[in-house]
């Protein structure tokens, strides 16, 4: 075991980043793209990447990028968790998670650890992995949260029950979160207390230029080159509830001259995306892939995009600045949905229900959108990638002494 305590061989910052993720790839892909951003602005650095998704070894990672995965949970429409794949009590495999996590941090002793909005981590599953690391002094953490968490009423209600202020108080340095305040601001929204609006950064949102160096570990037959045509893209995240609107953009009527792109995500059920998949085939206007590493290089490319409104597509979206629908997942989360409309007021997208999806709008919006010129949007911070490695600097430069620490209590 390789610790701090005893000689580093070079000088190279370890950062550490955490996502539960038991739902998608969202929490993973961000904290990738956090890695990325890091490792680009400052070369001399290893990352460990603890995730919950085992997907996420075959995304593209930076250099110096390990993934951990941890037995993996699914969480149910009622919020519960249960082992996804292995048998017996959740408890169990919990207990499991929790002592790989604690065993990782330790010995691999980061600079930096972010964890992504789970602040305690799955029940609590962090909880003696972050004590040490305060404990200890030595390492400075954070926690990264998206601009919109839920409605305000459903926020505060999982936020206090998780009791992420208490965690916040005792066991983080600063909270991060990677929005815009002019587009929605969890401080107002939420109400969020003192003890944590002291400690909270806005970054932007993490939709700058793309991190270079990204590089997909396995097959490259797992990110198909966009089209040589122009074309228009349909993605629906990790598509595990985007089937509808896959259908709808299927049977849409495409502008003359464009091809179309299904994009559908690791998550849709096998025998759904076979489906799609052979409906396609009647056309020979549109492509479906299971899975794209390179996402941003079809956006960048295309002349629209229909999507869902999870974080990580809008960010690529309004990076890659093409016209854009967003089409918001409503349930179990309205999270998707709010945070479309806010940008849909300063001019970034336009909007969609998903009832209202039809393929005849779909196609509508299509002919509408490739025909116009650009229009005028609100000026919003899109500068995450940029600012996050600068305040990743600034907090590893701090040092902590011993009675700067403070008591543990949660």
């Amino acid at each position: 075991m390789f610790t701090r305590s005893e000689p580093c061989p070079t000088a190279r910052r370890r950062v550490a980043l955490y996502s539960h993720d038991t739902q998608g790839l969202g929490h993973t892909r961000r904290n990738i793209v956090i890695a990325a951003s890091l490792v680009a602005a400052r070369p001399a650095t290893d990352v460990l990447l603890l995730t919950g998704a085992p997907e996420a070894t075959v995304l593209p990672l930076p250099p110096s990028t390990e993934v951990l995965t941890l037995p993996t949970l699914h969480k149910h429409a009622d919020g519960h968790y249960s082992p996804r794949v292995l048998s017996g009590p959740l408890a169990d495999v919990l207990r499991m998670r929790s002592l790989l996590l604690d065993t990782a941090l330790t010995s691999f002793d980061p600079d930096l650890f972010v964890v992504d909005k789970v602040a305690r981590g799955v029940h609590g599953e962090l909880d003696p992995a972050l004590i040490e690391l305060r404990e200890h002094g030595r390492t400075r953490t954070v926690l990264g949260l998206r601009d919109v968490l839920d409605t305000p009423v459903v926020a505060r209600r999982e936020w206090q029950a998780a009791r992420t202020s208490e965690a916040v108080r005792d066991l983080y340095d600063e909270v991060w979160v990677y929005g815009d305040p002019t587009v929605y601001d969890p401080v107002q929204e939420y109400a969020l207390p003192r003890e944590v609006t002291r400690k909270l950064v806005f970054t932007g949102y993490l939709a700058g230029p793309r991190p270079p160096g990204l590089q997909v570990r396995g097959s490259g037959s797992l990110s198909p080159d966009p089209p040589a045509q122009p074309f228009v893209v349909c993605t629906v995240g990790g598509g595990q509830d985007g089937l509808d609107l896959a259908r709808s953009f299927l049977h849409a009527v495409l502008p003359r001259g464009l091809h179309g792109v299904i994009l559908t995500g690791p998550y849709m059920p096998a025998a759904r995306r076979a489906d799609l998949i052979r409906d396609a085939e009647r056309r020979c206007d549109v492509t479906v892939h299971e899975f794209v590493a390179g996402t941003h290089e079809f956006l960048r490319r295309a002349e629209a995009v229909v999507s869902m409104g999870g974080y990580n597509s809008v960010c690529e979206l309004l990076g890659a600045g093409c016209p854009a629908l967003i089409v918001p997942r409503v349930t179990p989360r309205t999270e998707q949905a709010l945070r479309a409309d806010r940008l849909a007021r300063a001019g970034c997208v336009d909007v969609l229900p998903p009832a209202g999806a039809t393929s005849g709008r779909l196609g509508d919006w299509l002919a509408r959108r490739t025909r116009a010129s650009g229009r005028p949007r609100r000026a919003v911070d899109l500068g995450g990638t940029t600012a996050v490695p600068k305040l990743a600097d600034r907090l590893c430069r701090l040092g902590r002494s011993a009675e700067e620490v403070p008591h543990v209590a949660v």
